[in-house]
């Protein structure tokens, strides 16, 4: 469905965009990650068409977005961080200015917007001036204006910065709902976002790209070690005799207590922690030595983004060189 391949971005000495190559298929949600200054809103905006590239090449369905921007600019729906929004208008008004701008007319445009209205839940506020709208009906109107024309793939550049909790948990919501009709790619910093909402994620850092995957395998293929930590009755000769024989173990730490129980801290690289942990479980109680405590930690998706992000930094500290010696034209929407 989209095909980026070899984009950069260069503006004087900065390099905002560096050699990035992906490819996003249809019908999926894409998390698109990193921290501030990463390059993610400058990638969007040259998907979209908005913005010039230095390098590289954009497919939208097979259509350049350089190339043939009207064709592959109606498959997109597009909401920038700051939402295109005209606060004197209300929203049926904004969103009939837009349909218009899309070449939607007559029956069709007043449809789409019935439509599109219910989509982002804004029937309840659109009469109303958007000036005396909350921040999150805001994003609703600019999510019901990338609607507009039914495009098939949607982005959303920070969709939940500045919004209240609750807002946020219905824009995450209402993600998910257009995840069942439309591609969806969606720009953050939040991580917990991703990991609840989206299929697949990409991490950008310093304009590279430094991970695509799904939320699980990126925790299990970049932060593979996990701890276990038990509490037993046994001393620490005999832990040390169960230990040796299960595999899946890379590091041991035993630690006595002051009531005469063991602590121990496992690091282990197994995929299956249950299954270890049954392994666990039954080796003590074949020794007749008991486990009075077992608890779990698996890495998170916050400690694989700071490893990538971290990792990254050094490399990208080296400027890409634009190729071709060329500024890729990008027609605004």
């Amino acid at each position: 469905m989209i095909e980026i391949e070899h984009l950069t971005k260069v503006y004087g000495t900065h390099v905002a965009v560096s050699d990035l190559s992906f490819r996003v298929e249809s019908g999926q949600i894409y998390g698109f990650l990193g921290p501030n200054g990463a390059g993610k809103s400058t990638t969007m905006n040259i998907m979209t068409g908005c913005l010039s590239a230095t390098s590289g090449h954009v497919r939208i369905d097979g259509y350049d977005i350089f190339e043939e921007p009207e064709k592959a600019k109606k498959l997109i729906g597009y909401l920038p961080e700051q939402p295109p929004l005209y606060p004197n208008e209300t929203p049926l008004e904004y969103l009939r200015f837009v349909g218009e701008a899309k070449g939607l007319r007559g029956e069709e445009l007043e449809r789409q917007i019935r439509s599109v209205t219910a989509q982002a839940k804004i029937e309840t506020v659109q009469n109303r001036r958007i000036s005396d709208l909350s921040k999150g009906f805001k994003q609703r109107v600019g999510i019901a204006q990338a609607l507009l024309g039914n495009p098939n793939i949607i982005i959303l550049d920070e969709p939940t910065v500045g919004l209240d909790p609750i807002q946020i948990i219905e824009i995450r919501a209402l993600i998910k709902e257009l995840g069942e009709h439309h591609t969806v790619i969606f720009s953050s910093h939040i991580l917990s976002e991703a990991q609840n909402i989206c299929d697949q994620i990409l991490i950008i850092s310093k304009g590279r790209l430094v991970a695509f995957d799904c939320p699980d395998n990126l925790e299990k293929q970049m932060l593979r070690s996990s701890e276990i930590t038990l509490t037993t009755e046994a001393s620490q000769e005999e832990a040390s005799q169960i230990l040796c024989g299960i595999d899946g173990i890379v590091d041991t730490q035993l630690m006595p207590r002051e009531d005469g129980l063991l602590g121990i801290r496992l690091e282990t690289d197994s995929d299956d922690l249950t299954a270890l942990s049954r392994r666990l479980f039954f080796a003590f109680a074949a020794q007749h030595r008991a486990l009075l405590e077992m608890s779990l930690k698996k890495a998170s998706l916050e400690e694989v983004f700071l490893e990538l992000t971290e990792e990254s930094g050094e490399l990208a500290q080296e400027p890409a060189q634009p190729q071709h010696g060329e500024e890729r034209q990008g027609d605004s929407q």
